[in-house]
């Protein structure tokens, strides 16, 4: 499975996710939902983990994982899904899942001010009718022009807002540990939040739902946020944060689509405007190719990977049937490809 496919299907997982989220919410509070989700998650990976055939061995988390690992853990898995919930029960379920679009601009900007990944003027003007589309929607809501039955207050935007500002640290990060095993990171993630906001939530005397509510969260949990969380790690590690935000963004319009028969929200001019902007962002970003001449440096890491062009290594005894993982170096080459800024394409542009 390619980084566009692993993308597009962790979107379509997460996506869905939203409005069945809102669905338990009137059962459970955002903290203790939050929690369950993603308690949810990391024991649906550890059975998968135990029962799973043998698989091409990756290479293990480090202690120089801790630090990405705390923060991925404390915005992407505690935060970020404590104001995703708070939000969506401000707005209604088209209106939020249509802001969750916010993440993608969000990880873009984070990933080339801060990261060192490289957009162009085209993808930044992507980014800029996806917040546009934002806008559109939070503005309209306050004003009272939608037509979902339920005006998004500020509150409700900002939290949401928030949530797609944590997960765009949370995405840059995992992309520094994406050549890790995916499900080792992601159960520590899911595991070490959820059970954070588990304890806080019995410490705040907040009650636990009911079997329903549970049961539904298991399956929300186990798809939405383990089995997702697991094929994002993919794609973070074959296209970089900015270019996986690009297909994850199509995430939103699922949730969207389902909130009108789930939920009966009804879109209106606003939620169309909104989406408009939206889809446009997204189309544009759909379409870069990107192809140059480029020098490789020298290079050691640790990760999984067939015997391509980036890699032309000897070996000192058996490493095993490629993929395999092992240490590696890379000597300096320079070619022209089209490429994404993953592991092996971090370079700088003029």
């Amino acid at each position: 499975m390619n980084g566009v496919v692993q993308g597009l299907s962790a979107a379509a997982l997460f996506g869905a996710s939203a409005p069945l989220a809102k669905v338990l919410l009137p059962g459970c509070s955002p903290l203790v939902l939050a929690g369950l989700l993603y308690l949810f998650a990391a024991i649906a990976l550890s059975i998968y983990a135990a029962v799973r055939p043998v698989a091409p061995r990756e290479a293990p988390l480090q202690r120089a994982d801790v630090l990405p690992l705390l923060g991925v853990v404390f915005l992407g898995g505690g935060l970020g899904p404590v104001l995703m919930l708070t939000g969506l029960e401000r707005v209604s379920g088209l209106v939020g899942s249509l802001l969750l679009n916010l993440e993608a601009p969000f990880t873009m900007l984070l990933a080339v001010t801060l990261f060192g990944e490289h957009l162009a003027r085209r993808e930044a003007t992507a980014a800029l009718a996806i917040v546009l589309g934002a806008a559109v929607l939070g503005g309209g809501d306050a004003a009272g022009l939608s037509s979902t039955g339920l005006t998004a207050d500020p509150v409700g935007v900002a939290c949401l807002a928030g949530a797609c500002l944590c997960w765009g640290f949370d995405n840059n990060l995992c992309q520094r540990l994406s050549l890790r095993d995916p499900i080792a990171v992601v159960r520590v993630k899911t595991a070490a939040a959820g059970a954070g906001n588990l304890v806080l939530a019995m410490m705040l005397g907040e009650v636990f739902p009911a079997p329903e509510v549970l049961a539904g969260a298991a399956v929300v949990g186990a798809l939405g946020y383990g089995l997702s969380l697991v094929l994002d790690m993919q794609a973070l590690r074959a296209l970089g944060a900015a270019r996986e935000a690009a297909y994850f963004a199509t995430a939103p319009f699922l949730g969207a689509a389902l909130s009108i028969p789930l939920l009966g929200d009804r879109p209106g001019l606003v939620e169309g405007a909104g989406a408009a902007f939206m889809v446009l962002g997204v189309v544009i970003l759909r379409r870069e190719r990107h192809d140059h001449s480029h020098t490789h440096e020298p290079l050691e890491h640790d990760h999984v990977h067939m015997h391509d062009a980036h890699h032309q290594h000897a070996h000192d005894g058996d490493a095993g049937p490629e993929p395999h993982a092992h240490p590696h170096r890379h000597e300096a080459v320079t070619h022209a490809h089209p490429h994404v800024p993953d592991a092996h394409h971090r370079h700088r542009h003029g």
